[in-house]
C-alpha cells in the first residue's frame, strides 16, 4: 500500500487492498475499486518509479565460454557476500566475520575481497576493481562481470574444425565420472570418433598441444578428465520446508501421468503427462502444460513464461482461444466467460521456484533469469520434500482424466474401423488437451473447495484456491506482480532458422506472417551464420516468434492453424488416427520376414498401452471388448458391418 500507479491514463495511489480489491485514491479526489488480478493485466497499467525488469538475452549468454560463465557467476557470489555477508542470499550459511555489515563498512569489506582474490591466486584484483565490478554489475546485470573479451571473441574453440569439437565433445560425455581418464584418453578416442564418423584422413586433426588447449577450454572446470561426477544435492533442513504464507511465496513444480489416448505427431497413440507449477500458500495452478511423457525433464522457462505472463496480453492469444473454441463439444464455458475469467486468474512472478531435476531442467541461462527477475530457484528431491504438492498434482490429473474422457467420448463420431465396435480409441491431439486443460483449470479446479485450505480456527469452512489467493492478498497487503507481453517470447526456448519465399519451416509445419516481407530469403544481419533467431513454444506448435532486426520478436501465425474449422475435418482426424494405428496390426497368418519379427513385440507393446489407456476411460467392459477384438484380428483378416443410420451422424 501507498505505492503510485498508472491506470486507466491517470496516476492513483494504492489506498488499501482488501479480499483480492485494490482501493485507489487519485490526485483530484477521485477513488476506485478494482479487481488486483484486472488491475496489474490492464493495459498501460505500470508502477511509478520502477523499472521494467530486463532479462539477459539467451543467445548472447549460450555464446559465451564455460571459462567467462564460471568466472562472472563466482564474481557475483563475491559482490553478494561484500553487500550482505552470504555469497548465496538469504539463508545460504552464516556471515563469515570480515564480511559482516554490522561491523564494517562497505569500503572495508571491499579492502577485505580484494585481500582474499589476491591470496586465491587471482591477478590485478585491487579494490577499485572490485568497487568498478559491484557498480558494473547493479547497472548492467550478470553480463557486466563476464570478460570484454570473451563478449567480442565469437567461439570459445578459436578456429578448431567444428567436426573435431564434437567428437570432443562426445569424447568428455563417454568419459564423464570415470577416474582413471587422462586427457591423453580422450584426445586419442576423439580421434578414433573423427574417423569412425568421417573417414581416415579426412579430417585434419589439430597438433597435440591444440588438441589439449581444446580439451581444457570444452571440458566442465568443476569436472576436469579424471574428476568423479557431480551429483545434484540439497542441503538438510530438519524442520523441512518453510510455510507459503503469500500468494507466490513458495511455488512448486511437480509432475503425473493422465490416463487420456492422445493421438501424437505420428498418428499413434501416445501416453501423455501434465506437469504443474502449484502454489504453496493457495493451491492456485499458476501454469500447466501437458507433453508427452518421453519429454522429461520439463523445460522450466517456458512453465516461468507461463506463470508470470497474463493470458490476455500474449500475442495473438484471444484469436487462438476462439479459434480452439470452436473444436470441441461440452464446453464449460462460453468464450466471452473465458476471456472474463483468464483475465482474474491468479498470474505471477514467484518468489522461490521449487522443482525436482529430475522432472524439469534449469540451465545456467535460467539462472541468470530469475537472478534478474529475483526469483531464488531450489531443486529438492520429490522424496524429501513436496509430498503435498506432489500428491495435489496427481489428484488433479485423475479429476482431469475423467473429464478429458468425456470430451474425447463425446468427439467420438462412431464406432472405430477395427471391428470391435467400441469407438476410437484417441481422438484429441495435444493441442486439444491442452485447451480443455486451461479450461478445466479455470472453471473447476479454482473454484473446487481442498481439505488442505482450511483455517485451524475454522476447520469446518473450506475454500477454493481462487478464494485462497484473493484471502492472502488482503493479508499481505501486496500484489505480486507479472511481467509483460514481450517477456513471454524472450522465455521461450530460441533456436536458428532460415526466412524462405514460404516463411519458416519448423517441425514439418510452416509459419508466415506479413512483417517477413522484407526478409524473404535474405540472411539476418545480426547472426554469424546468417540464420534467424526463432522463439518457439515446445508443447504448443502454435506460439512461434522470430526477432527481426529491429531487436524485437514478432509473433508468426501456421499456415494450417484454422485447418481444423475445415468441415469434416473432425472425422478426417479421427479415419487417419485409426487408418494409421491399423497399419501396426499384421494377422497371424502373414508371413513376416525376420527383420520385421523384431518390431512385432514393439508394435504389440503399443496397442496394449492403446488399449490399457481407453480402458482407463471406458472402464473394464470396453478394455474386454477391444482386447476380444484385437485377439480376432490376430487370428485372421475380418471385415466390420458398416451401421447406415451411425455413418450419418459423423457428417
Amino acid at each position: 500500500m501507498g505505492a503510485r500507479v498508472e491506470f486507466e491514463g491517470r496516476t492513483w495511489q494504492v489506498s488499501g487492498l482488501v479480499g483480492g480489491r485494490v482501493y485507489l485514491a487519485a490526485d483530484d479526489g477521485a477513488t476506485g475499486c478494482v479487481l488486483a488480478a484486472a488491475l496489474v493485466t490492464a493495459p498501460g497499467f505500470r508502477v511509478v518509479g520502477q523499472a521494467d525488469p530486463r532479462l539477459p538475452a539467451a543467445e548472447e549468454w549460450a555464446a559465451l565460454p564455460v571459462a567467462a560463465r564460471e568466472r562472472a557467476l563466482a564474481w557475483q557470489r563475491h559482490i553478494r557476500e561484500i553487500e550482505t555477508g552470504l555469497p548465496g542470499g538469504p539463508g545460504s550459511s552464516k556471515v563469515r566475520e570480515a564480511y559482516d555489515p554490522q561491523r564494517f563498512t562497505l569500503a572495508e569489506r571491499e579492502h577485505a575481497k580484494a585481500a582474499e582474490l589476491a591470496a586465491l591466486g587471482w591477478t590485478r584484483v585491487s579494490r577499485a576493481t572490485v568497487q568498478r565490478m559491484r557498480l558494473a554489475y547493479h547497472r548492467q546485470g550478470l553480463l557486466a562481470l563476464v570478460d570484454r573479451r570473451s563478449l567480442r571473441r565469437r567461439s570459445g574453440t578459436g578456429r578448431a574444425d567444428e567436426r573435431v569439437v564434437a567428437a570432443v565433445l562426445e569424447a568428455l560425455r563417454l568419459c564423464r565420472g570415470r577416474k582413471a581418464t587422462t586427457v591423453k584418453q580422450i584426445i586419442e578416442l576423439a580421434e578414433q570418433i573423427v574417423a569412425d564418423r568421417h573417414g581416415p584422413g579426412r579430417v585434419k586433426l589439430p597438433a597435440k598441444a591444440s588438441m589439449y588447449r581444446l580439451v581444457k577450454a570444452l571440458s566442465d572446470p568443476a569436472e576436469p578428465p579424471g574428476a568423479p561426477a557431480r551429483t545434484a544435492t540439497s542441503r538438510d533442513r530438519l524442520g523441512g520446508a518453510p510455510p507459503a504464507l503469500r500468494p507466490a511465496e513458495r511455488v512448486q513444480v511437480a509432475t503425473a501421468a493422465l490416463g487420456v489416448p492422445v493421438v501424437g505427431g505420428d498418428g499413434r497413440a501416445v501416453a501423455v503427462s501434465v506437469t504443474a507449477a502449484v502454489d504453496g500458500a493457495t493451491g492456485c495452478v499458476l501454469a500447466a502444460v501437458v507433453h508427452s511423457r518421453q519429454a522429461v525433464p520439463v523445460q522450466l522457462p517456458v512453465l516461468l513464461a507461463e506463470m508470470a505472463v497474463p493470458r490476455v496480453v500474449r500475442p495473438g492469444w484471444r484469436q487462438m482461444l476462439r479459434t480452439a473454441h470452436q473444436l470441441l463439444p461440452g464446453r464449460l464455458m462460453g468464450v466471452e466467460a473465458r476471456l472474463e475469467a483468464a483475465a482474474v486468474r491468479p498470474v505471477a512472478v514467484p518468489e522461490t521456484l521449487v522443482f525436482d531435476p529430475a522432472t524439469a531442467a534449469a540451465g545456467s541461462w535460467l539462472l541468470s533469469v530469475c537472478e534478474s527477475l529475483g526469483v531464488s530457484l531450489e531443486a529438492v528431491s520429490a522424496r524429501q520434500e513436496g509430498r503435498m504438492v506432489a500428491e495435489t498434482v496427481r489428484v488433479l490429473a485423475g479429476l482431469f482424466t475423467r473429464h478429458a474422457a468425456a470430451v474425447a467420448a463425446a468427439r467420438s463420431a462412431g464406432p472405430g474401423d477395427d471391428g470391435s465396435g467400441q469407438p476410437a480409441q484417441a481422438v484429441l491431439s495435444m493441442l486439444h488437451l491442452q485447451d480443455v486443460l486451461d479450461e478445466w483449470i479455470t472453471a473447476v479446479w479454482h473454484t473446487r473447495p481442498q481439505e488442505a485450505l482450511r483455517h485451524p480456527l475454522m476447520p469446518q469452512a473450506v475454500l477454493c484456491p481462487q478464494e485462497m489467493w484473493q484471502v492472502l492478498l488482503g493479508a499481505a497487503g501486496v500484489v505480486p506482480l507479472p511481467l509483460g507481453a514481450r517477456h513471454f517470447a524472450e522465455l521461450l526456448p530460441a533456436r536458428r532458422h532460415a526466412v524462405t519465399e514460404a516463411g519458416i519451416r519448423l517441425g514439418r509445419r510452416r509459419y508466415d506472417a506479413t512483417c517477413l516481407d522484407e526478409h524473404r530469403g535474405r540472411t539476418c544481419p545480426t547472426t554469424d551464420d546468417g540464420r534467424w533467431e526463432v522463439h518457439h513454444h515446445p508443447y504448443d506448435v502454435r506460439q512461434v516468434h522470430i526477432r527481426l532486426p529491429d531487436g524485437e520478436l514478432h509473433p508468426l501465425t501456421w499456415t494450417d492453424s484454422t485447418h481444423s474449422l475445415r468441415p469434416f475435418d473432425a472425422t478426417v482426424h479421427q479415419r487417419t488416427a485409426q487408418t494409421v494405428t491399423a497399419r501396426t496390426r499384421r494377422p497371424a497368418s502373414q508371413p513376416t520376414s525376420p527383420g520385421e519379427r523384431s518390431g512385432t513385440a514393439e508394435r504389440r507393446a503399443e496397442t496394449e498401452a492403446a488399449t490399457q489407456a481407453w480402458s482407463l476411460t471406458q472402464g473394464p467392459d470396453a478394455a474386454e471388448g477391444s482386447v476380444q477384438a484385437r485377439r480376432a484380428g490376430e487370428k485372421g483378416p475380418g471385415w466390420s458391418v458398416g451401421d447406415a443410420q451411425a455413418e450419418t451422424g459423423q457428417w
